[in-house]
């Protein structure tokens, strides 16, 4: 993953990285999606304009969500990684802050290309209020991949997975390395109270001497 996704990487190749897991991510759900519902695939083989306007609404708004919150998700995976080399990363934080991070842009992101849909494509029935108030009642539907925008969700989740797995292996191993040195220090401190011999013990010996 490293090799894909780091900071010491030309920004053209990141990006290009980028831009084919973004692609490859959102063509296996939208397969996935297709597949689901009944007859929707059926209805795009038989209408021109009905795919036209599926392919239409994924390349203006999916594909730009799915690249942007993965650019951002990769970027934030890359840095953990030099940090974890500096041993300075904080991944308790980089565990809470990159969920926001995601969601946060995933709905900023979907609100401004709503509006501008409104202004590019008359969408909404040209209605930038009406596009706003669709907003979130089409982003709680995402969450349970029952609109197109769940295909967009979970495509920028694939993008989380090595920089969790990054996080909760270097969690795990500083776990391991804090208790093990806690138990060197528990023998370390323990030694010298076995070692040392009781005074009653020694006058005792004096006496029968």
């Amino acid at each position: 993953m490293e090799r894909y996704f780091s900071l010491e990487m030309p920004a053209t190749r990141f990006v290009l990285n980028t831009l084919i897991a973004s692609l490859l991510g959102l063509a296996l759900l939208l397969f996935l999606y297709v597949a689901l519902t009944p007859g929707f695939a059926s209805h795009l083989a038989r209408s021109g304009p009905a795919f036209g306007q599926f392919m239409r609404q994924v390349l203006t708004n999916g594909l730009p969500v799915v690249f942007l919150v993965n650019y951002a998700g990769f970027m934030l995976f890359a840095w953990t990684v030099a940090q974890l080399r500096d041993n300075r990363a904080t991944l308790t934080f980089i565990l809470i802050f990159d969920p926001f991070l995601r969601v946060l842009l995933f709905i900023a992101l979907h609100a401004f290309i709503y509006v501008l849909s409104v202004d590019w494509f008359a969408s909404f029935g040209g209605n930038r209020i009406t596009a706003l108030k669709v907003l979130a009642p089409t982003l709680a539907r995402s969450a349970l991949f029952e609109n197109i925008s769940g295909v967009y969700l979970y495509a920028t989740v694939v993008s989380a997975l090595p920089l969790y797995v990054v996080v909760l292996s270097a969690l795990n191993q500083r776990f391991r390395t804090r208790l093990l040195t806690t138990d060197k220090m528990v023998n370390c401190d323990a030694t010298p109270f076995r070692q040392r011999e009781p005074k009653s013990s020694r006058w005792s010996k004096r006496c029968t001497s």
